[in-house]
C-alpha cells in the first residue's frame, strides 16, 4: 500500500469523494470563525481548503506522513502551516488547537488510539476531536463494489473492512479508549457521479491505497479479469451516481 504517489492520482482515485464530503465533516465538527484548527492527514488539502475558507489560513495548520501529498498541500495553500508528520507524533504543543479533524486518515494511522491522544493533547480541554471513516465494513463505502468484485474472484483476498473505524460504532470505541469525552457518533453520505465504467474503473489502475496496490499487484491476465467482474456490476455506458458513506465521530479533549 502506498500514499506516495502523485497528487492529481489521489484526486482522481479518492479526491471525487473526500472533497464534498469535507464541507459537511467540517459543519458536523463545529469549524466556526475564530477557532484555530488542524487537520491531520490533510492529503492533497479537501479538508484544508474548506478549513481556510472558514478560518482563514492563519488559523489552520496541517500534517501529513506522505511527501508528495505534502509539497502538493504546500503549493495550494502556501500560507498554511504544513508539515510532514504521522498523527502518533504531532509535532505542536499541548493546548494549540480549538479543534482537530481527521478526515479518511484513523484507519491508517499505525496505532489510532496513539493517534487520537496527540489529538487531544494538541487540543484545548474541552476542544472538539473530529473524525470520520468510510464504511468498508457493511458495504456503503466508495470502495465496495470493487472489493466484492475482488472476493468473488479472490475470496482470500484481504479488503478494507477490517481497518479501524470502518464499521458502526469502532470509531466511538476507539475516541473512548483515547480518553475522549461526550463521545457521539453518526456518519454522513456523499453522492458522486462517473461519465461511465471506464472513469469509475481507471483510478483504480493508479496504485494508490490498498485497492491500487491489489490492481498492481495482478498480472495483466488478472486485471482484465477483474475489470471484466467490476463492469457487470455498473452499467458500461453513460453516467451514473454512486453513494458512499463514512462512520463518524466527535468527542471533547
Amino acid at each position: 500500500m502506498s500514499f506516495e504517489v502523485a497528487a492529481d492520482a489521489y484526486g482522481r482515485f479518492m479526491g471525487r469523494f473526500s472533497e464534498p464530503l469535507a464541507p459537511a465533516f467540517a459543519t458536523l465538527a463545529g469549524v466556526a470563525e475564530g477557532q484555530h484548527a488542524l487537520d491531520v492527514g490533510c492529503g492533497t488539502g479537501a479538508l484544508t481548503a474548506v478549513l481556510v475558507d472558514r478560518l482563514g489560513a492563519g488559523a489552520v495548520s496541517a500534517v501529513d506522513p506522505s511527501e508528495s501529498f505534502v509539497e502538493a498541500a504546500h503549493a495550494r495553500f502556501p500560507a498554511v502551516d504544513i508539515r510532514r508528520a504521522g498523527a502518533e507524533q504531532l509535532p505542536f504543543p499541548d493546548g494549540r488547537f480549538d479543534c482537530a479533524l481527521a478526515q479518511l486518515v484513523v484507519h491508517f494511522m499505525a496505532d489510532p488510539v496513539a493517534g487520537l491522544r496527540e489529538m487531544a493533547r494538541v487540543t484545548r480541554p474541552g476542544g472538539m476531536i473530529a473524525a470520520c471513516v468510510w464504511d468498508h465494513a457493511t458495504g456503503g463505502g466508495p470502495l465496495s463494489q470493487f472489493w466484492s468484485a475482488v472476493l468473488a474472484l479472490d475470496p482470500d483476498a484481504r479488503d478494507e473492512s477490517q481497518l479501524a473505524g470502518s464499521r458502526d460504532g469502532h470509531l466511538a470505541e476507539l475516541f473512548a479508549a483515547a480518553g475522549l469525552h461526550e463521545v457521539e457518533a453518526t456518519a454522513l453520505a456523499v453522492r458522486v457521479q462517473f461519465a461511465d465504467f471506464a472513469d469509475w474503473w481507471d483510478p483504480f489502475t493508479l496504485g494508490v491505497g490498498p485497492a491500487g496496490a491489489y490492481v498492481a499487484g495482478l498480472d495483466t491476465a488478472g486485471r482484465a479479469e477483474l475489470r471484466a467482474e467490476c463492469a457487470r456490476r455498473w452499467p458500461s455506458d453513460g453516467p451514473f451516481d454512486t453513494v458512499a458513506s463514512a462512520w463518524t465521530a466527535l468527542g471533547r479533549a
